[in-house]
């Protein structure tokens, strides 16, 4: 069993559909769990309850945020043989890294990974071939798509056996 804290971005209609139409052609991850940003990564042997408090301390003074997604990128998954495609934030960016590093400051500063980098991102496909994702991504990137959309809650979330579970929403103060 893992612990992730993601958030679900608050999305238009037409642009979440835009995310879903890739991300059901090519994500593997489709079925599992809906377009999110991914702020803590999976982190095993610790008790929900501590980290679920040991986020809200670290979110207790952050205010919902705008982003606007307007690049496709691709990145080489840490954790298997897959390559990525990514929907990459230009505003936020900085925010959402900040809020990244906050929450690794304290009590769950040993699980930071240190050996790839934090990028914010909605994966939208992916494929163990690379040439695959860079078609997919010149087809984004020649168009002048622009994705606009806020960060206002953060879900805790149990990730076991292909299988997703909220465990906590937190929801930021205006």
């Amino acid at each position: 069993m893992s612990l992730l804290l993601i958030s679900y971005p608050n999305l238009s209609a037409q642009d979440f559909s835009l995310i879903q139409s890739y991300r059901q052609l090519k994500d593997k991850q489709f079925s599992i769990i809906n377009p999110h940003f991914t702020f803590i990564f999976p982190i095993e042997n610790i008790e929900p309850n501590d980290f679920i408090s040991e986020v809200k301390d670290q979110l207790e003074d952050l205010r919902p945020f705008s982003f606007s997604l307007r690049c496709a990128t691709i990145n080489k998954d840490a954790f298997s043989d897959y390559y990525n495609i990514f929907l990459v934030p230009d505003e936020g960016y900085s925010q959402m890294v900040k809020v990244h590093d906050k929450l690794y400051s304290d009590k769950l500063y040993d699980y930071l990974r240190l050996d790839i980098d934090y990028i914010p991102h909605i994966t939208i496909g992916n494929s163990l071939d690379k040439f695959v994702c860079k078609e997919i991504i010149d087809e984004l990137n020649v168009t002048d798509f622009c994705i606009n959309g806020s960060v206002s809650s953060f879900d805790v979330i149990q990730f076991e056996n292909n299988k997703v579970t909220t465990l906590e929403k937190i929801v930021l103060q205006k």
